[in-house]
């Protein structure tokens, strides 16, 4: 079941009445429903993960009992939580890394024949984004960060939590467990708000990324029969649509959880406003980024420690991060390429040189800021072609043409280019950096014209309609 599609908007209302008005005298009963309805979810694509799902639940619940238990016995919580810790990275690689590394290690030795060795299995959606959350909870408990939960019905809900089940973001134990603890009470305020970045989040996905991955998909398939610009513009393109794709599930998953009083970590910060690799680390996937800073980085010393040290965490915590988001070399390059952009920084001490807003204060930035950002998304998006790419090989490929470095004579075939990407993309945009400093891009609080408040919705909701297709597609990052 995906955000964008019938189905869902099926579901959701059905969900939210029942919650609200039928299992809201009791607590337990309320998180046991969060649970069997986030099942419900999560199964539409294979039932048969559910049974995964739930072991990686039921070992992490007991890991944080048996925790508490020996507390008395540091050897024996080591034990514990590395057992855990262990069980659930050994699932993840298996699903996830097994097939990578035979088929990777066959091709460095031909002799060797991955005949009976390969297990073929489908990756389970969303399966790096809750095992991330389940390890978070084990090592929160070993660092008496937080008391363990005796009360599995919560934390079943805490781990399936629908909203942000397949993608996100990846919640901490410490933020998300305690308010399936606690009775809730519907908020308009928050409930209304909560639709509006549904509204934002669902205009980002269907009429931003989609209409951006019809011209990215044709060119990325067949770059090598267009001209240099037009591969440009497709890489460009190819960046807004994975952040319109993601950010914009972020915004939905946030904006649903609000209607269950629920309220999720932000994800996303504007990036494409920021004026170094430094500062737009800390605005993209930001759940994923802070989980690695602090459970990697900082435990391995970070930048607290001899020039090596911080070099050799430096590339650690952006390689993990790359081969995180799957099996393929691509994905370790993008790390490595973003490693080497972060270094100077760090090793200058320039890494939280921006910890501001841009052009805080003002309506426009000045002419430095905009060179600041317009080299910054540059990097970006080089690094982007290299996450896009199917191989490393097909990348050195697309980035030769690119940039005219081989190949024939210029290609004279373009790309039918509809006004609707311009519009969608710059409405985006513009919205974003008129609410640069607010939680997401329809907090029109201080609009103070309703008349005008709902002629944008009525218009946001007149595009995603215009753009939507009658398959919609999945999220990206369904697929990490």
């Amino acid at each position: 079941m995906i955000f964008n599609s019938l189905e869902f908007a099926i579901f959701l209302p059905i969900v939210f009445v029942i919650y609200w008005f039928v299992t809201n005298r009791s607590l337990k009963l309320q998180n046991l429903f969060i649970v069997f309805a986030s099942y419900l979810f999560y199964g539409r694509w294979d039932w048969r993960f559910l049974v995964l799902i739930a072991f990686t639940s039921l070992c992490s619940w007991a890991s944080g009992i048996l925790i508490e238990r020996n507390r008395s016995n540091p050897k024996a919580v080591n034990a514990i939580s590395a057992a855990n810790i262990t069980l659930n990275l050994a699932i993840l690689g298996v699903f996830k890394y097994y097939d990578f590394f035979i088929s990777s290690f066959a091709k460095m030795c031909p002799a060797i024949s991955t005949d009976g060795l390969l297990l073929n299995v489908i990756l389970p959606v969303g399966i790096s984004f809750y095992t991330f959350q389940a390890l978070s909870y084990t090592i929160d408990v070993k660092r008496e960060k937080l008391e363990p939960t005796h009360d599995i019905i919560a934390f079943f809900a805490y781990v399936s939590f629908f909203p942000q089940l397949v993608a996100g973001p990846i919640e901490r134990a410490t933020n998300l467990l305690p308010q399936f603890q606690k009775k809730r009470t519907f908020d308009t305020a928050a409930a209304t708000d909560g639709m509006k970045q549904i509204l934002w989040g669902l205009f980002k996905k269907v009429a931003v990324a989609d209409t951006c991955a019809k011209i990215v998909n044709e060119v990325f398939t067949s770059h090598q029969e267009y001209p240099s610009a037009t591969l440009a513009l497709a890489a460009i393109l190819f960046t807004i649509q994975i952040y319109g794709d993601f950010s914009g599930y972020s915004d939905i998953a946030i904006g649903t959880s609000k209607l269950f009083g629920i309220k999720l970590m932000r994800n996303f910060n504007v990036p494409f406003f920021s004026r170094d690799i430094a500062e737009f680390w800390r605005r993209w996937h930001i759940s994923l980024t802070t989980w690695f800073r602090d459970y990697v980085y900082i435990p391995l010393g970070g930048s607290r420690c001899s020039r090596a040290k911080v070099i050799r965490n430096t590339f650690i915590i952006f390689l993990l991060s790359g081969f995180w988001h799957g099996a393929n070399w691509t994905f370790i390059g993008w790390g490595a390429w973003n490693a080497l952009l972060f270094l100077p920084l760090i090793l200058t001490g320039k890494n939280r040189r921006f910890t501001d807003t841009v052009a805080e204060g003002k309506l426009l930035p000045n002419p430095r800021e905009i060179l600041q950002m317009g080299l910054t998304f540059v990097t970006v998006v080089l690094g982007f072609v290299i996450f896009r790419a199917p191989t490393l090989t097909q990348a050195g490929k697309y980035f030769s043409r690119m940039f005219r470095l081989v190949g024939d004579a210029e290609s004279t075939k373009f790309i039918e280019f509809q006004g609707i990407i311009v519009l969608s993309i710059g409405l985006m945009l513009l919205v974003e950096w008129v609410d640069r400093k607010k939680e997401h891009g329809l907090d029109l609080s201080e609009l103070r014209s309703g008349f005008l408040r709902m002629c944008i919705y009525a218009f946001l909701i007149f595009t995603i309609l215009l753009c939507a297709d009658s398959d919609p597609s999945q999220f990206i990052y369904f697929q990490f």
